[in-house]
C-alpha cells in the first residue's frame, strides 16, 4: 500500500500481529480492524483516505487472520481480541479512534468498555451491534464453514463470494482475492484464517457475547457511530434500538445499496460518513 509500511507487533503472550502503518506520525491515530474471515486488505481504500485526511493509521490483521499468528490455544474471545489491540497501541501516546467491521467492531466496543484504553476517544462500528439478527449471523457462519476442502483456483473462490453477495457487481479481475487465500501442500487454495474462529472450543459466537457486551457498554461515554448497510441482514432496527438503550448518544449512518460488507459495497459513502464523524470528535492536525 503506497505510503504505508508493514510492522509486526508482539503481544505480551508472544503472539505476533501484522499491520500496515501510514499517515502522519504524531497525528491522532485511527486503528482499522477487519471482520471475521477477512484481512487488513479489506480496509485498503479507507486506510489511504484516512491517511490523506491527516490521521495516523494502523491497519491491523487480527490474530488468526492474514499475516498474523494463529494462537496455539485457539482463543478468540472478545476480551482476548481487545487485549491484542491494546498491546498494539502500547502506552497511551495520544487520542485514538477504533474503526471495526463486524468482529472488529465488537472488539472495538469491548476495548472501549473495558476501561483499559483511556486513549480511545471514539468508536466506529461497521454493520454490527451487540445483538445481531440470527438469520444474518447464520448466513455468515455458513459461508465461513463452506468449502473446507478449499478451491482449485481463484475463479472457484470468486464464485463463493458472489453467491454470498449477489447484489455486488462481480469484479472482472479476481486477483484481489489472492491476499485472502493461501495455497497449501495439496495445491489447493484455502481462506487464510483459523477455522477455530468458528469451530474451536473458544470460538467467537455472537449470541454468547450479546448480553455481556450490552451491559459493559453502559460504561461507554465516548462517541460511538454505527455505519449500517441498508441491505444488511445482520443489523436491524431492533438491534439499533436496543444498543441505543445503553448508549443514548449513539449515532447511526445508514448506507443505501450496501450489505454487511459496507466499506466494500460503497467505499466512497462509508469514507465520507466515517470522516465526518471523526472530524467532529477527533479532528486531524
Amino acid at each position: 500500500m503506497t505510503g504505508f509500511t508493514t510492522h509486526r507487533f508482539v503481544t505480551p503472550a508472544g503472539l505476533t500481529l501484522c499491520g500496515d502503518i501510514g499517515g502522519i506520525p504524531g497525528a491522532p491515530t485511527v486503528v482499522l480492524m477487519h471482520g471475521g474471515g477477512q484481512t487488513r486488505r479489506s480496509w485498503h481504500g479507507a486506510a489511504r483516505e484516512f491517511a490523506r485526511a491527516g490521521y495516523h493509521v494502523i491497519n491491523l490483521d487480527a490474530r488468526g487472520h492474514g499475516d498474523s499468528d494463529w494462537p496455539e490455544d485457539g482463543r478468540y474471545s472478545l476480551g482476548v481480541l481487545a487485549d491484542d489491540v491494546r498491546a498494539v497501541l502500547g502506552p497511551p501516546a495520544g487520542p485514538v479512534a477504533l474503526v471495526g467491521a463486524s468482529m472488529g467492531g465488537v472488539t472495538a466496543l469491548q476495548l472501549a468498555a473495558s476501561g483499559k484504553a483511556p486513549d480511545v476517544v471514539a468508536v466506529i462500528m461497521v454493520d454490527i451491534v451487540p445483538r445481531v439478527e440470527q438469520e444474518g449471523s447464520d448466513r455468515i457462519q455458513a459461508f465461513m464453514r463452506a468449502h473446507p476442502g478449499g478451491f482449485a483456483n481463484l475463479e472457484e473462490a470468486a464464485d463463493a463470494v458472489a453467491a454470498y453477495s449477489p447484489h455486488r457487481p462481480r469484479p472482472k479481475d479476481n486477483s484481489g482475492l489472492q491476499s485472502n487465500l493461501r495455497r497449501r501442500a495439496d495445491g489447493r487454495l484455502y481462506w487464510h484464517w483459523d477455522p477455530r474462529l468458528i469451530d474451536g472450543p473458544h470460538a467467537l459466537e455472537p449470541p454468547d457475547f450479546s448480553d455481556p457486551l450490552l451491559e459493559a457498554s453502559r460504561a461507554v461515554r465516548i462517541p460511538v457511530l454505527v455505519v449500517r448497510g441498508l441491505r444488511s441482514d445482520v443489523v436491524s432496527d431492533a438491534g439499533i434500538a436496543e444498543f441505543r438503550g445503553v448508549i443514548p448518544h449513539l449515532e447511526v449512518c445508514d448506507v443505501a445499496q450496501a450489505g454487511h460488507m459496507v466499506a466494500g459495497d460503497r467505499n466512497d459513502v462509508f469514507n465520507a460518513g466515517a470522516l465526518d464523524f471523526l472530524r467532529r470528535h477527533l479532528p486531524p492536525r
